[in-house]
């Protein structure tokens, strides 16, 4: 087709694509066009602009590497992560869920735990938290025998692969659901933690004014054959920056109730300030599939 005006340019390159082989490729390449089309005549981007965000988008991949993925980063801080998972889960969007983003820092073999134990492997000073969850399909039955992987910060922000000062694998677990659906463990409350600004979004945030920091939380990935894996953070109520999330992770379903006591505590070598917190996850049915490690 002869381009003769601008007009002429969307119908010419979705006549292009339209003999894609894959009806679902042939869906979003149409769509991904269409919208793209739309965004540049919305905006009458100009072709300085458009050469700037070429170059946004290079230095994107140029900054990923097998430590960093600056395009995640990227789709987070434009809330497309949070928005993407929100419509794979609760029911494709119309339900409530506690489903959220895996994020970088999941390692595939955490040590094995059982139920109770803690997963502070290496002095690591903070408040004391026992953590109590159920795992339940979505007709309120328990799920036995889930594995569970536990993962979260330190109380410093860190995780142990940030941080020389911790042990290998620390403040991490694997659990197995008992018949009930629960499993349990001990370790030490989280903190929230900044996320990197060296390269675009870093630019991004600071154009906006935002700050650059993640609310605390507990990362949790729940794998069981006919059950959708199910990956959840849940996120401490106290966080100053819970409603500012840089990611756009936090929902409702996602606030735990971390309980904070002075008195007694489970057991007998825990004085002073300690945390609980009772959680449930409603896991759906579907493909149980383990995610790629971010991080090796």
């Amino acid at each position: 087709m002869i381009i003769k005006s601008q007009a002429d340019v969307t119908p010419a390159v979705l006549e292009a694509y339209s003999k894609i082989d894959d009806p679902r490729l042939r869906e979003i390449v149409a769509a991904l066009v269409k919208h793209l089309h739309a965004f540049a005549r919305e905006v009458h981007l100009t072709e300085e602009e458009f050469h700037k965000g070429a170059a946004i988008v290079a230095r994107l991949g140029q900054m990923t590497n097998a430590t960093h993925n600056e395009v995640v980063l990227m789709c987070g801080s434009l809330g497309f992560s949070a928005l993407v998972c929100l419509l794979n889960n609760g029911n494709n969007g119309q339900t409530e869920t506690t489903a959220n983003l895996l994020g970088p820092f999941w390692r595939l073999n955490s040590p094995r735990t059982e139920n109770g134990g803690s997963i502070v492997r290496s002095p690591t000073p903070g408040p004391v938290l026992f953590v109590t969850a159920t795992v339940k399909d979505t007709q309120g039955r328990p799920v036995a025998g889930a594995e569970v992987d536990v993962w979260h910060s330190s109380p410093e922000g860190f995780y142990e692969q940030q941080d020389p000062n911790q042990a290998d694998m620390n403040l991490r677990g694997k659990f197995t659901t008992d018949a009930e659906g629960r499993f349990s463990f001990r370790s030490v409350k989280p903190a929230g933690y900044p996320i990197p600004i060296e390269g675009p979004v870093g630019d991004l945030l600071r154009h906006a004014g935002r700050h650059n920091y993640r609310p605390a939380h507990l990362h949790f990935l729940i794998f069981k054959e006919g059950f959708k894996t199910h990956i959840s953070q849940i996120y401490t109520p106290d966080d100053e920056r819970l409603e500012t999330d840089v990611q756009f992770g936090v929902t409702r379903a996602l606030i735990g109730d971390f309980v904070r006591h002075d008195g007694p505590a489970p057991v007998p070598d825990v004085s002073g300030e300690w945390y609980s917190l009772d959680q449930t996850f409603v896991m759906e049915p579907g493909l149980a599939r383990l995610p790629k490690a971010p991080i090796e």
